[in-house]
């Protein structure tokens, strides 16, 4: 069996799903243990990452996860010039970005959190969602939390970007109820219903 065959690298890609849900309980020694027995000392995983397409309008460099480790990458902001954000006020910025998203995915737009606590600057939706079927350009909210203005340049880092899975509405019927079912430990306590712990 060819490693390129089209059947194998859908089963490759349905396990990389799997082993992005926590609940599935497929780990990546399972995905190991499954396709190193096809008769291939080693897989190139990098062929059979998921593709996520994505444009680039702006100047900036492309987004890159910036070490192994990384949960998400920069996103950087598109400016003909300078803006202000005032204090308590909000603006919104463009990246250049275009992203592909592909079923059962989500981009969550972040705060950077250098920016937060050094400035007080911060996503105002934290985390926005940017679903799966949406291709316009990825803008940014941004709220100035500070007492001063704050300035965003061309480039600026103001924002991260991570992707993350969701269970899609091929996985989920919402299903109207008269009633729902409340024995729960928690019923319907609401906020602060836990308390709090020092």
């Amino acid at each position: 069996m060819s490693l390129f065959d089209e059947n194998l690298q859908k089963r490759m890609q349905e396990k990389i799903l799997l082993m992005a849900d926590p609940e599935s309980g497929y780990t990546q020694e399972d995905f190991e243990n499954e396709f190193n027995n096809i008769g291939y000392a080693t897989i190139n995983y990098d062929a059979h990452k998921i593709k996520f397409n994505f444009k680039n309008e702006s100047n900036n460099p492309d987004p890159e996860y910036a070490t192994v480790g990384s949960s998400g990458f920069d996103l950087r902001a598109n400016l003909d010039a300078p803006v202000i954000i005032q204090p308590h006020s909000v603006k919104i910025i463009p990246t250049g970005l275009y992203f592909e998203i592909p079923d059962n995915f989500e981009i969550q737009v972040r705060p950077r959190s250098g920016l937060a606590a050094k400035n007080g600057v911060t996503v105002l939706n934290s985390p926005g969602t940017v679903d799966a079927d949406y291709r316009g350009e990825i803008k940014v909210i941004l709220i100035n939390h500070s007492e001063i203005d704050f300035i965003i340049n061309h480039g600026d880092r103001i924002a991260q970007a991570v992707i993350a899975s969701v269970i899609g509405k091929n996985f989920i019927n919402l299903n109207k109820v008269d009633n729902i079912d409340e024995n729960t430990e928690r019923g319907s306590g609401g906020f602060g219903s836990t308390g709090v712990k020092w």
